[in-house]
């Protein structure tokens, strides 16, 4: 299938979705997300939408019934985040929160800084009160992360994490190491090389477009924090990691002031250097 077939397809799902939702009365409203609504969408996005049902509906609403209209459906379930996940017969992916319209559309202004609609009026494609349109236009400006308090947050929670990262591999636990350095330090340390380069539009999907959004120098310091999970291999990427973490600190530090425990880095970068 060709990038503008699989545009395409998204496009004729979500125009589905939009005259399934205003047929279905228990709906008061839909909202999308995701990459779609920022104009990024290609032939590998998912449909992501709030589903906003009527508060005393929601028993009986049953969301798998409800999107096998949209196309059929090769999986369906409640995923580990309790969002409805499901997989169509062209094997596009789809993520669904089935909400109650009450406290779900009052509490989308709190995503601002979180989430950016620069559309919002075509994210919206059911409103039955109002209520969801007022909403989201709240998330048309972009709002990036306020610099000061992230960094620092970044930067403790850098140092905490690898101090553990120091201990598990002192106590020989190779593949925890591995994967506490790439699903939980990596994340952290993108967010602060994004904050320090002013390119948070990606921000809490920080790997998304690194390779558009990022200079060499920085992707090539990610590079070198990955490793396989073979010992001496994951060994290096740590010390790696933690130099750049250091690096992204001390740069953080001179545009914005913040503290950073220079006795505690040093002692992290003894424990990496010396494991045993």
């Amino acid at each position: 299938m060709s990038i503008h077939s699989a545009r395409s397809a998204l496009d004729d799902r979500i125009a589905r979705l939009r005259q399934l939702a205003h047929a279905d009365t228990r709906l008061e409203g839909v909202l999308l997300y995701g990459s779609w609504t920022v104009g990024e969408a290609d032939a590998h996005s998912d449909i992501e939408a709030y589903l906003y049902i009527q508060d005393d509906r929601l028993a009986d609403f049953d969301g798998p019934a409800f999107l096998a209209q949209l196309a059929p459906l090769q999986l369906a379930y409640t995923n580990m985040y309790g969002i409805l996940a499901v997989v169509f017969d062209d094997l596009m992916r789809g993520e669904f929160h089935l909400t109650p319209a009450g406290p779900g559309i009052d509490e989308v202004p709190s995503w601002q800084g979180l989430v950016h609609l620069p559309r919002p009026d075509s994210a919206v494609l059911l409103d039955r009160t109002g209520r969801l349109t007022r909403a989201a236009r709240q998330l048309a400006t972009f709002q990036p992360p306020e610099p000061v308090t992230t960094a620092q947050q970044l930067t403790d929670e850098l140092a905490n994490w690898t101090l553990m990262l120091a201990h598990v591999l002192a106590r020989g636990e190779i593949a925890r190491a591995h994967a506490l350095l790439h699903t939980v330090i990596a994340p952290q340390q993108l967010q602060l090389c994004r904050l320090l380069r002013n390119s948070t539009a990606h921000w809490l999907t920080p790997s998304r477009a690194l390779e558009q959004d990022l200079p060499d120098t920085d992707r090539h310091r990610y590079a070198a924090t990955t490793a396989a999970a073979r010992d001496q291999d994951v060994r290096t990427a740590a010390r790696n990691s933690w130099r750049w973490s250091r690096d992204l600190a001390s740069e953080a530090a001179d545009r914005w002031a913040i503290h950073l425990p220079h006795e505690l880095h040093e002692h992290i970068s003894n424990r990496l250097n010396n494991p045993r």
